[in-house]
């Protein structure tokens, strides 16, 4: 009897010793050790044997089981660690290849774009001023000549929020601000976010601005054209660059005029400007009989896209890094 509990242990280990599948271990082990396994059938017999040889053939089987499930645990083990060392030399790295570094971020082109302008303003003797981006109604429309109910309102009348105030549809607050705060001579340039409902190939609800403003004795709507031309043929670096100024209206300006570029397929519109509306002197306390001056304002998305020669506004704001890496 002591023979055959060997030859099932010999017999037991072997299976466990044959497999190298974790599953097909398990498997080995349910039929030795298990509810019906060998080992477990071999102590069931023990019900069946005199006194005298139940301690003797006890102990030999329990020895047997120790030593199965030892060989057990010794596979487990040995299965684990090939399959580490397997795992290990699949995902091995040549440590002697040169390391791939930190990727380096760059500025937004709209952002490369507003400091190129604010750099050539400043190169004139213009300041850059900044304001908040939540406006009160005086600041962003009464201020500017816009009371309630002027038609005016009706495009940029948009985006409130509690309290009346307004996500400022343009930069001209700063100026409005500005001018509050200071007396003349004024020459400033103010960009930043401003916000509208409008949304399409070359408008987006959020866009940038910049506006500027020189006010002084004397400034003329000549001192106007020579400083936004000058401007344009520095930016374009183009000093044939063709610039035209075509009546319009502003209710902050009078006169008002839009300003076109000739480019490759013909005049293209890039922005607005006039000589500043003696309501709005009267309304930030700057006297018009001896003041005089001029601003205008231009979109520096539609700038960055001229520049570069983006055909589509909204690929600036969808945060694809290989489109914005190409600026860095």
């Amino acid at each position: 009897m002591v023979a055959n509990v060997q030859s099932i242990l010999d017999e037991g280990i072997a299976a466990l010793n044959a497999t190298n599948d974790p599953v097909e271990l398990e498997n080995a082990k349910a039929r030795y050790t298990g509810k019906e396994g060998a080992i477990t059938a071999l102590l069931k017999q023990l019900a069946t044997l005199p006194p005298e040889e139940k301690k003797t053939f006890g102990a030999t089987v329990n020895q047997a089981k120790q030593a199965f499930e030892a060989a057990l645990t010794a596979r487990r083990e040995t299965l684990a660690a090939e399959k580490l060392a397997r795992q290990l030399a699949a995902e091995a790295l040549d440590v002697t290849l040169p390391a791939r570094g930190r990727a380096s971020g760059g500025l937004h082109p709209v952002t490369l774009v507003q400091q190129r302008i604010e750099a050539l303003f400043r190169s004139i003797g213009f300041e850059v001023a900044d304001g908040p981006e939540i406006e009160t109604d005086f600041h962003n429309f009464k201020a500017l000549n816009m009371p309630d109910n002027h038609p005016a309102r009706d495009m940029a009348d948009t985006f409130y929020v509690e309290g009346g105030e307004v996500l400022r549809t343009h930069t001209s607050p700063i100026q409005v601000r500005y001018m509050l705060d200071h007396q003349p001579p004024i020459k400033i340039v103010a960009p930043g976010r401003v916000y509208r409902v409008d949304s399409d190939a070359t408008h987006s609800p959020m866009f940038h601005q910049m506006e500027g403003l020189w006010v002084e004795e004397g400034v003329s709507f000549a001192d106007l054209k020579s400083v936004i031309t000058d401007w344009l043929r520095n930016f374009f670096e183009d000093e044939t660059l063709q610039v035209r100024f075509r009546p319009s209206f502003f209710p902050f300006t009078e006169p008002s005029a839009e300003v076109d570029v000739l480019g490759q397929r013909g005049w293209l519109e890039i922005g607005g400007c006039g000589m500043v509306h003696p309501n709005v002197l009267r309304n930030v306390n700057i006297d018009p009989e001896r003041y005089t001056g001029f601003a205008f304002g231009f979109g520096l998305d539609r700038f960055a896209m001229l520049y570069y020669g983006v055909n589509d506004l909204r690929l600036f704001f969808e945060n694809d890094l290989s489109f914005l890496g190409q600026f860095k």
